[in-house]
């Protein structure tokens, strides 16, 4: 007989059952919405993405008129496999459009897009007129990608990478 009275529904086990897994389900939702709130953000979009060089499209298309009125060319000599932890030996040259080598101040930022954190900045020495050597000493395995900066006087050339891996070991 189904009453009020009647407590032998609480000692039903799929009772029990289903009120631990309305409290799980509960849980791991507060325990998600607890870590959206939190202020870390994952680094693939800049915090500052909306105002962060912003530039007018006349501006940037200045840029790349400059860019392609250079007419600079770079060869990159890099190693066929890079450890993470262990210095990685690179050779830039850079050339202007007659093939006479430009010499200035070369930057290179090791790019990762799944951390910005560990992304960091190296100055390459000119061992040479146009040639350029510098050590890169990545701090995490995965793909990784270079951004060259060069500035001779008042002229910028910029260059990126293609992807590459950096391996755990050896």
């Amino acid at each position: 007989m189904i009453s009020q009275n009647n407590k032998s529904g609480l000692r039903n086990p799929w009772v029990w059952g289903m009120t631990t897994l309305i409290l799980v389900v509960v849980s791991v939702n507060a325990t998600f919405i607890w870590f959206a709130s939190k202020e870390t953000r994952s680094a693939l979009v800049e915090r500052d993405y909306k105002t962060k060089d912003r530039k007018s499209n006349e501006e940037v298309l200045s840029e790349l008129r400059a860019q392609q009125a250079l007419s600079w060319q770079t060869e990159i000599k890099k190693p066929d496999s890079i450890v993470m932890g262990t210095p990685t030996a690179y050779e830039i040259v850079i050339k202007d459009r007659d093939g006479a080598p430009v010499s200035g101040m070369l930057d290179v930022e090791a790019y990762r897009a799944s951390n910005a954190s560990k992304d960091f900045t190296t100055a390459f020495k000119e061992v040479a007129p146009g040639r350029y050597q510098g050590y890169i000493n990545f701090p995490l395995k995965g793909y990784w990608e270079l951004h060259i900066r060069v500035q001779r006087g008042e002229d910028k050339f910029g260059v990126n990478t293609g992807k590459f891996m950096v391996a755990a070991s050896s």
